[in-house]
């Protein structure tokens, strides 16, 4: 390019945003601008009573709930050169999260970039650049800025999946989604179903227990929960379609019900993304993506933060880090035609294992050998430790065989290879 400084474009400031914008930074002569529509860093971490839409007319974007912790250890929850500050539990509150990336952001003199209440509006590709709409919230003003990349970091938990099912405009009770919850206190006495059994569907249903007269779990889940729940929250199979008052479920039998809360997922969506930008999303696949972040058909753009289920600070900055060497021009990105035959080898490979299309970007147990390919390829001195693969793949089978008691679990890392959970003061145990 004839410029002598590359300007980058970060949207959204949270996790993934902030782990971006600081790696930008390590670039000599780079520029980069974070557009943020909160009025401070930490995306979904931010928690307010709200829903539905903000002072400006905007979705909600945060999921969080009052008094949430962590349903992942903080040992797997920060930055691979920037861990979470030690203390007694691994399972922390979300204020400590947030905290933790404002210190973050603070540390690396990203917080200083980003111009808080800015609303991404359009972003299109215009005679080799980006042009990118952006409204100042406060003020009402629309201006044009232009980057040479851009970085797509706007979460993936704010725009939420809610099934069809027949009859569901009949039921006479109250019908939301797990982004609109944010007390179990409202379901004093009622009778609620969730839909949907996985880490927010299981970890709401126990929560609404508490104070609901009961609770069933509807789910499809083929392996019964170690689990043992209380007497009032019982498990049924898939709905078939709902009633008036409740909902007939796969095997036959039909119950009745106050509240329905969906916890059935988010939907990837990217409404500011113009046709130019090539990017489609089709049942939650994002396409077409290099190595799940880089755009085929615009490779100066890049999303940051699309796979689930992995350690997610962890991985944002390895994306990152992958994606700047080459537009860093340390090294020269593939062709066209060699990532698309890339990717397509790749997905052939999941799909044969099982992998529906909604499943796209899900990695679990498979997310080490993505971290190794993306470390590999871009031949990354460093990737991320084996031990947090291991860490985050145990907490995850004992948040699903032990629900009720697994935030008292207290891990520590060892090396780059072990970890340790205290059993009790002064014993401990290598894994």
């Amino acid at each position: 390019m004839d410029r002598e400084r590359l300007r980058f474009c970060v949207i959204g400031a949270g996790t993934a945003g902030i782990a971006t914008a600081r790696r930008v930074l390590e670039i000599e002569g780079a520029e980069v601008v974070i557009f943020e529509r909160a009025e401070q860093v930490g995306g979904t971490w931010n928690y307010t009573d709200r829903v539905g839409k903000d002072r400006y007319g905007l979705d909600i974007h945060t999921s969080m709930y009052r008094g949430l912790r962590t349903n992942l250890p903080k040992e797997v929850m920060g930055f691979p050169d920037f861990p979470i500050p030690e203390q007694a539990q691994s399972y922390i509150p979300s204020e400590d999260i947030l905290s933790f990336l404002k210190l973050y952001a603070d540390t690396f003199g990203v917080t200083e970039l980003v111009r808080f209440e800015h609303h991404v509006e359009r972003m299109d590709r215009v005679e080799g650049e980006w042009k990118v709409r952006v409204k100042n919230l406060p003020s009402g003003e629309v201006r044009n800025y232009w980057f040479d990349f851009v970085f797509v970091c706007n979460g993936h938990y704010h725009t939420p999946a809610i099934p069809s099912y027949p009859n569901k405009e009949v039921f006479k009770g109250l019908q939301l989604h797990s982004h609109d919850y944010r007390s179990s206190e409202k379901f004093k006495d009622e009778s609620v179903l969730v839909i949907g059994a996985g880490p927010s569907g299981m970890d709401l249903a126990l929560e609404i227990s508490k104070h609901a007269t009961r609770v069933t779990m509807s789910h499809h889940t083929k392996e019964p929960f170690k689990t043992i729940f209380p007497a009032n929250l019982t498990q049924k199979p898939d709905v078939q379609e709902l009633t008036s008052t409740g909902a007939r479920f796969a095997d036959g039998s039909e119950d009745h019900f106050t509240v329905i809360l969906y916890c059935t997922g988010y939907r990837y969506n990217f409404p500011f993304l113009g046709s130019s930008c090539g990017i489609t999303v089709q049942d939650n696949y994002v396409q077409p993506l290099y190595k799940h972040c880089i755009n085929i058909n615009q490779p100066s753009m890049a999303f940051i933060g699309l796979p689930y289920y992995v350690c997610a600070g962890q991985m944002f900055d390895l994306q990152a880090r992958f994606c700047l060497r080459y537009y860093s021009g340390q090294l020269d990105l593939p062709g066209a035609e060699a990532m698309r035959e890339d990717t397509r080898l790749r997905m052939e490979q999941r799909w044969s294992c099982g992998f529906r299309t909604r499943q796209a970007h899900m990695m679990g147990p498979a997310q080490g050998e993505y971290y190794e390919d993306l470390q590999r390829t871009a031949e990354l001195p460093e990737g991320i430790k084996p031990v947090m693969t291991k860490l985050h793949n145990e907490s995850s089978q004992r948040f699903n065989d032990d629900l009720l008691g697994f935030r008292r679990d207290v891990f520590r890392i060892v090396d780059d290879e072990n970890f340790e959970e205290v059993v009790e003061v002064g014993e401990d145990r290598e894994v």
